[in-house]
């Protein structure tokens, strides 16, 4: 274990999660413990999600505990705020803010908040390829969940990001509309990977997605209906998985396109867990300066926050 590293926590509203990065910047520990879903639902009430983390945070510190041993940590951060804006704010995240505070009060040193998108973020930029880049310039950021689809321009500040909305769905998140379908089909919330695998074994033809994307926001609800007729015309999972999937990825595909008019030349980074999915990442591949987190660091985790914590710590 390195000599000195920086510890974050991240409690969102699906996973529990604590990581480690050493002085350099390198994650060393990526730990992620999944919050139950009892079968057919597609979601927690903030009430199940806090209990959950509650639940799980002593096996995922006690992970933590053997990732650190004999290192000096130097700060500890956490996520205490769906995004920086005024009155962000979920119940569960409260439960990775205890966690982060009782760490460093044992330890005497100092803790640090920051939103779980920044975390999200972050973690891209530092599985992109190209962090020293990134952190220099503003780039366009996409974040796309079951509880977020953003378009967001960055930049880069010495302890974070300072962040703009210029793009948002006006309805539904893609994740949501991926998780509402699934479950419909009786696919195993989340439904993003069963999906994906599903519709990569679909030879038909995939009808025509009638999108809706309009000075850079988007409408996903349409979307939901459309894949509960075609389920109940056809029958056929692996046929209404590739409809899901072709209809999120033109709709981002859209949302891209209409970016680089207002902002041309950006380098665009792709976060969040849906943003895992290797069709649409084919999809969104297609245009020059893209990039994309890897699976571990695009679905929820504490990695960026471990980031974040060093870079304001050391005042980078």
């Amino acid at each position: 274990m390195t000599s000195q590293c920086f510890v974050g926590f991240d409690t969102s509203n699906y996973t529990t999660s604590a990581a480690v990065c050493s002085l350099e910047g390198e994650v060393i520990a990526n730990i992620k413990e999944p919050l139950c879903v009892r079968a057919g639902e597609c979601g927690l009430r903030q009430s199940d999600a806090v209990f959950s983390h509650v639940r799980n945070l002593p096996s995922v510190t006690a992970l933590l505990r053997e990732a650190v041993r004999g290192a000096e940590i130097l700060a500890v951060g956490c996520s205490a705020r769906p995004r920086e804006a005024e009155g962000s704010y979920m119940p569960c995240f409260l439960s990775g803010v205890a966690a982060a505070n009782s760490f460093a009060a044992a330890l005497d040193i100092p803790v640090y908040d920051f939103s779980h998108q920044d975390g999200h973020i972050m973690a891209a930029v530092y599985s992109s390829g190209e962090s020293d880049r990134l952190l220099d310039e503003p780039f366009a950021a996409f974040h796309v969940s079951g509880g977020t689809t953003e378009v967001l321009y960055v930049i880069p500040k010495r302890d974070g990001f300072s962040v703009k909305l210029v793009g948002k769905t006006a309805d539904l998140n893609a994740g949501q509309a991926i998780d509402r379908v699934g479950v419909m089909m009786g696919l195993g919330f989340p439904c993003g990977k069963e999906m994906e695998t599903l519709a990569s074994r679909y030879e038909g033809e995939i009808p025509t997605p009638r999108i809706c994307v309009k000075n850079g926001n988007c409408n996903l609800s349409g979307l939901q209906n459309l894949a509960e007729k075609l389920w109940r015309e056809s029958g056929d999972a692996m046929a209404v998985s590739a409809y899901v999937l072709e209809f999120i990825g033109k709709t981002l595909c859209v949302m891209t396109a209409q970016l680089d008019l207002a902002y041309p030349g950006l380098p665009v980074v792709y976060a969040g867990g849906v943003m895992s999915n290797q069709r649409l990442q084919a999809m969104l591949g297609r245009r020059s300066n893209t990039f994309f987190a890897e699976p571990q660091f695009s679905a929820d985790n504490a990695a960026g926050i471990a980031l974040l914590c060093r870079k304001r710590f050391l005042k980078l």
